[in-house]
């Protein structure tokens, strides 16, 4: 807590995970961490929209900011049965929920699922957590990769995070941030074909259309909506790097909503 009084950590946000809050340290951890002033609190094991409450109430009568945001690891059978409950509370203020982290070491050992190269055994989970989010617009970060002596294993797992819908991927090692960055950055390509997009239903002939002919491709008026997301979340990644290049960092880090 001292280290998070302390700051330092611009322009990176800092959210600080504290234990259940069925245990012997639940409530004292998160009014240590609620005076700390951290910009988010993880709280495991929530398994219903119930649990936000409690801790929102909770922040509240300690006084903590509005700033100070929640985010609910899902990481239960009763969490993903109840995923779209539990997104749904981000409605209620008092929770302040603003993401779902995936916890699937502990999905595996409550339901027996092995994590396998591709983890068939737990995508219809993932892919419940990530639409649950969507619906409610708040963000959602794949679990960890275990296997810190396999690059190329954690390097296919985030862009098969990616590819699910995943807004990030949770970290165990400082050697995992660049090829996560890589995985959940846009390419030059795609930067480039989203401006080319977004400059074609600018144009005053097609702004009223729906659908447009570019390059030899049918391109929908939702495809514009996309290509605006990428170019500013390639702009917001532009403006954190020279941040960080400003004091000092050396890492880049994705801005989950990519909003400038």
């Amino acid at each position: 807590m001292a280290a998070v009084k302390a700051g330092g950590f611009a322009p990176r946000e800092v959210a600080v995970r504290v234990n259940a809050l069925d245990s012997a340290w639940g409530l004292d951890d998160l009014a240590a961490v609620a005076a700390a002033g951290p910009d988010a609190i993880l709280v495991p094991k929530v398994s219903a929209p119930e649990d936000l409450i409690v801790v929102g109430r909770f922040l509240t009568e300690l006084g903590a900011p509005a700033a100070l945001k929640i985010w609910a690891m899902i990481e239960t059978p009763l969490s993903v049965l109840q995923a779209r409950e539990i997104a749904a509370a981000e409605r209620d203020p008092v929770t302040r929920l603003a993401a779902f982290v995936l916890g699937t070491n502990d999905l595996a050992k409550e339901t027996r699922a092995r994590i396998v190269p591709g983890r068939l055994p737990m995508l219809g989970w993932l892919s419940t957590a990530i639409v649950a989010a969507c619906a409610h617009g708040i963000d959602v970060i794949d679990g960890v990769y275990n296997d810190l002596d396999d690059p190329q294993g954690f390097a296919r797992e985030c862009a098969e995070g990616r590819d699910l819908g995943f807004d990030g991927k949770s970290l165990i090692h400082p050697s995992q941030i660049a090829p996560a960055n890589a995985a959940f950055s846009p390419s030059q390509a795609e930067i480039a074909q989203a401006k080319k997009i977004v400059a074609a239903f600018a144009a005053p002939e097609n702004r009223d259309r729906g659908v447009i002919a570019l390059d030899g491709r049918m391109v929908e008026r939702l495809h514009a909506e996309i290509a605006r997301r990428t170019v500013a979340l390639a702009e917001a990644i532009a403006g954190r790097a020279g941040d960080e290049a400003a004091n000092g960092g050396l890492a880049k880090r994705r801005e989950a909503k990519g909003s400038p």
